[in-house]
């Protein structure tokens, strides 16, 4: 069994990742911004042993958050192999943006990217102390086209996608297998204003959770770097 970092994991995909991957018997470790998120629910600390799940405060625009995090679940799990990146923020922005979008454009490259990256840097050491550790990012198929009035989410999701090639090229002598996983729509609150396509007909939650479940059953020699999914027809990828 595992030894797992997830981010994101109070809402949409990183839940149902959770949810699943805490069923399966892995040690689970929950960065959220807001711990009351999971009170009353399946992720809630108290109904849960804190021998194999804990749940640690986690912002991901801030230096020491991520430092802390490590440290905490370290000191609970005695390592680390894997971390399963799913916390992001979507915002539109144009390519010739209003002054006043100036923040959301930073604030999508603090979250979307440097999070990612940081908590990485910080983990390092101990996935690499391990032969078959793993990395997840939830990144979109944003990172491998724009579209629409999506500039600088786009432009943070083509530097995920950076961010994972060079976290695959770094670790690959240490056995740690990364894989970015590039969805369309995904039935989440992110998509909540979508009215263009149905929701049942999106990606769901439980879908992405089942992928990554099976991602870490396979061998070093197995991993896929990429998976991109399509809820509908795009012949420009």
């Amino acid at each position: 069994m595992r030894k797992i970092l997830i981010t994101g994991a109070s809402r949409g995909i990183g839940k149902a990742i959770a949810l699943k991957l805490l069923k399966e018997g892995h040690s689970i470790s929950l960065g959220v911004r807001r711990k009351e998120d999971l009170f009353n629910t399946p992720l809630d600390p108290k109904s849960n042993n804190p021998e194999n799940f804990v749940v640690h405060s986690y912002d991901a625009t801030k230096r020491e958050s991520s430092r802390e995090w490590v440290k905490s679940t370290v000191n609970s799990f005695k390592s680390i192999d894997t971390i399963i990146h799913c916390a992001g923020i979507f915002k539109r922005t144009n390519l010739i943006f209003k002054d006043n979008e100036i923040q959301d454009i930073e604030d999508l490259w603090k979250v979307n990217v440097m999070g990612p990256w940081i908590l990485t840097k910080d983990a390092w050491k101990y996935l690499s102390m391990n032969n078959s550790a793993r990395i997840i990012v939830l990144v979109s198929m944003s990172g491998k086209r724009s579209k629409g009035s999506l500039a600088s989410y786009s432009m943070s999701k083509f530097a995920l996608m950076s961010l994972c090639q060079t976290m695959r090229n770094e670790g690959w002598n240490k056995g740690i297998r990364v894989t970015a996983i590039c969805p369309g729509w995904v039935n989440t609150d992110m998509a909540k204003e979508v009215n263009s396509f149905p929701k049942e007909e999106m990606t769901q939650p439980n879908d992405i959770a089942n992928i990554c479940s099976n991602l870490l059953n396979l061998a070093n020699s197995s991993v896929p770097f990429e998976i991109a999914l399509n809820c509908k027809l795009e012949t420009s990828i």
